[in-house]
């Protein structure tokens, strides 16, 4: 029976720790600690690198909690995430309301004791942004969704950067904006070829409402968009000429495969774009961070 209870207990857990959305969590941490990185002249503190990591990374997960909780029972409806522990009933309401809220509520007293208020509030901000904002009033409202809510995506490298610097910077804004533009061609790219589960859980999505062509052009215009902005960092002087030719080749592939995915809509090339962009957003903080480092400038 002790057995039992011990394994119970620890399928509970990875229950838990799965709505916490792990993967989604890590690109979130590595963004926030680029920020970081790229805030600081040399090596930044490890004694304010460890608890903003640690607190932005609690909150993170207690808001992917609640997004799992409040959309339950969209969840349920599509393949892609009926396998969640609140979608199946595994995990309760109450439960999950609790390990969120302590999730978050200790991650802010890390930020507020062991990193500084502007990273903590921007950190809540972005807590409610996502849970809040996006998952409760966008999500099912319109298919603008991801263009508004993306706002709280966007901020990772920005409580990186404040957590260093205790204060907001043209290149820390330059970076939110990158993923903030970034972010739509991505999600539409994933709600193209899961239209159908969209379309069964009854959520607004733009593939769902508008249809593919103009999602795929939409698609095709923020690339473009991005291709721009991601000329900030060396416009602000943040970078040189390594991140400049790395994000020149990414940015080529990236509008090359949103070009061929408008000329003849596939589902393969939607796939293609979606993995593409997780690692096109991957190489591209890892460029910024490589120019931060070893790029000798004039």
């Amino acid at each position: 029976m002790n057995a039992l209870t011990h394994a119970q207990a620890a399928t509970h857990a990875r229950a838990l720790w799965q709505l916490c959305k792990p993967r989604v969590l890590l690109l979130i941490l590595f963004c926030a600690v680029i920020g970081m990185l790229l805030a600081s002249p040399g090596w930044p503190d490890l004694a304010r690198v460890l608890p903003a990591t640690v607190g932005i990374a609690m909150v993170a997960a207690a808001a992917a909690m609640m997004n799992c909780l409040v959309e339950r029972s969209v969840d349920a409806r599509m393949r892609r995430t009926a396998h969640r522990a609140t979608a199946r009933g595994e995990v309760g309401v109450p439960e999950t309301v609790l390990a969120a809220l302590s999730l978050g509520s200790v991650g802010m007293v890390v930020l507020l004791l062991w990193v500084n208020a502007l990273t903590a509030w921007l950190t809540l901000a972005t807590f409610v942004g996502y849970a809040v904002v996006y998952t409760l009033l966008l999500k099912p409202a319109t298919p603008q969704n991801i263009v508004i809510g993306g706002a709280s995506g966007a901020m990772p490298p920005v409580l990186g950067w404040v957590a260093v610097t205790q204060h907001l910077d043209p290149m820390a804004l330059a970076l939110f904006l990158i993923i903030y533009a970034w972010t739509p061609p991505h999600f539409w790219a994933l709600a193209l070829y899961r239209r159908d589960d969209y379309a069964r859980a009854g959520l607004p999505m733009l593939p769902v409402t508008h249809g593919e062509r103009f999602t795929t052009l939409s698609i095709l215009l923020y690339s473009l968009l991005l291709a721009g902005l991601t000329l900030l960092p060396v416009a602000l002087g943040g970078s040189g000429l390594v991140y400049l030719l790395c994000v020149m080749a990414l940015n080529a592939r990236f509008v090359f495969i949103a070009v061929a995915l408008h000329r003849q809509y596939a589902d393969g090339l939607a796939r293609r774009l979606f993995a593409w962009s997780i690692w096109y957003l991957t190489a591209l903080f890892a460029a910024l961070l490589l120019d931060h480092y070893w790029f000798i400038g004039p």
